[in-house]
């Protein structure tokens, strides 16, 4: 008996590894407005022990990005397997059944299937601080059951520090909180999985298990002794040159200049702002460590699957910006891990272009189950299979007028119809800050012609209507 269930044997497709149960299991694991300020990633300061050691029993993307860096399209998008453009979600506050009334979500092919569907926390958009506790702008049709935490940094709003005095999601905010991780909504969430996968084990049925951890979005709220581990003394803040605003077009400078309480911050306010996330990105990492060890624990580690994302990247200062909602690397990239039972490539990486419109389909790959023929995405399950793969091109990424393509080299980013409203051309080879913009130089004529041509085509591809489903336009 594995996790309760009939051991049988179950071959991951194209695998030819066994995996010993009825069906897999997933786990999907997604935290609200997390870079890559990952250690598995490279970054220098941050701890992220847990996320780490899932690295090393998964495979780790390097190069996957989101659709729209917002959290309310982005969801939607990788929740739907499809584009903004065709979901027409482009802000946030939207149910996802709004303009695709008959649309079949991930979690609803597991339900379909016979899995148990269960969402903790943030999944589709919430509004976050406001909706914790509440179901936010969840889609209920996905899920056979949900969880909304609530904790005391909820509570406690009045303790914390915020550029902008009374708010606190859409700008820097931040609170050094007494007390304990379980005392947080993040750990309660976590609480509330570590038990469901209890359960599970017990009762032996094939689960879709997903925990939406809040942080680290604003306010960083998490306990003191996380503020602890970075000084501010530690911390260096990103620079960016001398007219640098200028080079970019209009649209790309109005992205990056639009959050007037957040430009030019003094040097310490901007060592606090980033002491305090990576500070929430501890704490949330300690979090997926305790579903991780449930997971361990109940023996269904044997027989599950892992995904660990984020909705959308984020800046820390870079481009003399802070937070989301731009077209530049630091919004656009997101970390993701895919850890399989028994993974023949555990603890490798890949380079491989990844959008997170793959999720739907690689996991229907993966678990074997029908999903629909409409869906954009390409599975991902050939580079866990080989790490060289590349199902991928290209990555897509909007935002606003904006359309923005990552190739293994380049980031080439349109404006306004056909790029009319300027362009933006970065070489990672050279610049991987993307802070030269190459678009004007005859040199680089040839290059920008045929990503243009690229860009184009992805864009032709990304606001075709779902086959077979009806959209509802406002």
């Amino acid at each position: 008996m594995v996790g309760g269930a009939l051991a049988v044997l179950f071959f991951l497709p194209g695998f030819g590894t066994p995996a010993f149960a009825v069906r897999p299991n997933v786990l999907f694991v997604i935290c609200d407005d997390l870079n890559c300020d990952l250690g598995c990633y490279g970054h220098r300061l941050v701890q992220s022990p847990n996320i780490d050691r899932l690295a090393k029993r998964g495979m780790r993307f390097e190069n996957a990005y989101c659709q729209y860096p917002l959290c309310g399209p982005s969801r939607a998008s990788f929740m739907t397997g499809l584009y903004p453009d065709q979901t027409l979600i482009h802000r946030n506050a939207i149910y996802v059944r709004r303009h695709l009334p008959a649309v079949q979500t991930m979690p609803q092919m597991f339900r379909h299937q016979g899995y148990i569907a269960t969402r903790i926390g943030k999944i589709f958009h919430y509004g976050v601080p406001r909706n914790i506790g509440s179901g936010g702008y969840d889609d209920p049709e996905s899920w056979d059951y949900t969880i909304n935490p609530r904790g005391r940094d909820r509570n406690e709003e009045n303790l914390i520090f915020s550029l902008t005095p009374g708010r606190f999601g859409g700008t820097l905010s931040w609170l050094a909180a007494e007390g304990a991780d379980r005392e947080q909504t993040d750990g309660i969430g976590a609480t509330e999985a570590t038990r469901l996968l209890g359960k599970y084990a017990e009762q032996g049925k094939p689960f879709f298990l997903a925990v939406g951890f809040y942080r680290p979005h604003t306010p960083y709220v998490s306990p003191k002794k996380y503020f602890q581990l970075y000084p501010p003394a530690q911390i260096r803040v990103p620079q960016v040159p001398e007219g640098y605003l200028e080079t970019l077009p209009q649209p790309a400078r109005r992205s990056l200049t639009r959050k007037k309480d957040q430009l030019h911050l003094a040097d310490s306010l901007a060592r606090r702002a980033m002491q305090a996330y990576y500070a929430s990105i501890t704490f949330v990492d300690a979090q997926v460590g305790r579903v991780l060890d449930a997971l361990d624990e109940t023996g269904l580690a044997s027989n599950t699957m892992v995904v660990f994302t984020s909705d959308h990247g984020y800046h820390m200062g870079e481009h003399a910006y802070w937070q989301k909602t731009t077209l530049f690397e630091n919004a656009t990239h997101v970390p993701l891990i895919i850890a399989l039972p028994d993974f023949q490539n555990a603890g490798q990486r890949t380079t491989a272009l990844a959008e997170m419109v793959d999720f739907y389909p690689t996991l229907a790959e993966l678990c074997d189950l029908p999903a629909p023929s409409y869906l954009a995405g390409v599975s991902l399950a050939p580079v866990l299979k080989v790490p060289a793969a590349r199902p991928r091109k290209s990555a897509l990424t909007q935002y606003q007028s904006g359309y923005s393509l990552r190739t293994d080299r380049y980031r080439y980013t349109q404006w306004g119809p056909a790029g009319r409203a300027g362009a933006e051309l970065y070489d990672h080879q050279s610049d991987p800050e993307e802070l030269v913009n190459l678009a004007g130089q005859p040199d680089q004529a040839e290059t920008i012609k045929r990503l243009a041509n690229e860009l184009q085509q992805r864009i032709a591809t990304a606001i075709r209507v779902p086959k077979g489903l009806k959209q509802v336009r406002d």
